[in-house]
């Protein structure tokens, strides 16, 4: 018979209700784009605005002109354009 009270099973339970932050890939490579459209969604800049592409200040990557998103390196970083 236990005499301590088992702590952390409430907290537990807790963690596994929190919804995920939805971040990744929103448009892929070749896909059409008009202004304003969300394209990656990340924590940090691992990918790198190019031309036609703007960076929130969460690192939110996404079209400043219509066209189709491309991925190209620069200089090591993954870099995404719209042309």
């Amino acid at each position: 018979m236990s005499h301590v009270k088992a702590g952390g099973s409430v907290h537990q339970h807790a963690q596994g209700a929190r919804k995920g932050k939805c971040l990744g890939l929103k448009k892929s490579g070749g896909e059409a784009v008009k202004v304003g459209h969300i394209i990656i969604r990340q924590r940090g800049a691992k990918y790198k605005p190019g031309k036609g592409v703007g960076m929130g200040h969460d690192h939110t990557i996404f079209a400043m002109q219509a066209g189709r998103v491309q991925f190209g390196q620069y200089h090591g970083h993954t870099v995404i354009n719209v042309v």
